[in-house]
């Protein structure tokens, strides 16, 4: 009889140690499950997070390309703004060496006239082939400090205040900016 208490006491321990399995192995899914769920919200926080760099870095590029472009367009419209500035003053004393030119003297000096107005021309027209145009206002023109630096201003009879009264030298732009303003006396309201 112990024999058979011996075995019904073995396979009671098997049946509970078999019983035990189950509940630890129905548990460890639930554990693995968790640490998958894990995994997949951890993966799932990495993309997007790589999909955001990758948006930013897209549009990062896109802005980088954008003021390249910018850049380069400004560079030929305007890089030679300086060499422009420099230049003006040749065109100034070219200007002022024709009208220091006395009405006497024109006709005896006719081709060296010529050739200064021909110089003057060709300039000018360099100036218009690079995109810098002559801004010239005339004597009763309204001022515009955009466009015009009052160099003095002084009570004109017949005048308003605010209108050109003298030229004293032309403005330039090159494109759509100011090179030079012109530079122009302008006339106060008249005592």
């Amino acid at each position: 009889m112990t024999d058979a208490k011996n075995n019904i006491d073995v396979e009671s321990a098997i049946e509970e140690l078999m019983a035990e399995q189950n509940e630890a192995s129905q548990d460890a899914p639930e554990a693995t499950e968790l640490e998958e769920v894990d995994e997949v919200e951890q993966l799932r926080a990495e993309r997007d997070d790589m999909r955001d760099r990758f948006m930013r870095a897209l549009a990062d590029a896109e802005n980088a390309r954008k003021r390249g472009d910018r850049d380069r367009r400004e560079a030929e419209q305007y890089g030679g703004s300086k060499l422009a500035r420099d230049m003006l003053p040749v065109f100034d004393n070219m200007k002022r060496a024709m009208e220091a030119v006395p009405e006497e003297q024109r006709a005896a000096s006719k081709a060296l006239i010529e050739g200064i107005e021909l110089t003057m021309r060709e300039l000018l027209n360099i100036f218009e082939k690079h995109g810098i145009r002559l801004l010239s206002p005339e004597v009763g023109d309204k001022f515009d400090p955009e466009y015009h630096q009052a160099m003095f201003e002084a009570p004109v009879p017949n005048t308003k205040a605010g209108d050109v009264i003298q030229v004293m030298a032309e403005g330039f732009m090159l494109h759509d900016r100011l090179l030079r303003p012109a530079q122009v006396g302008v006339s106060s309201t008249p005592a």
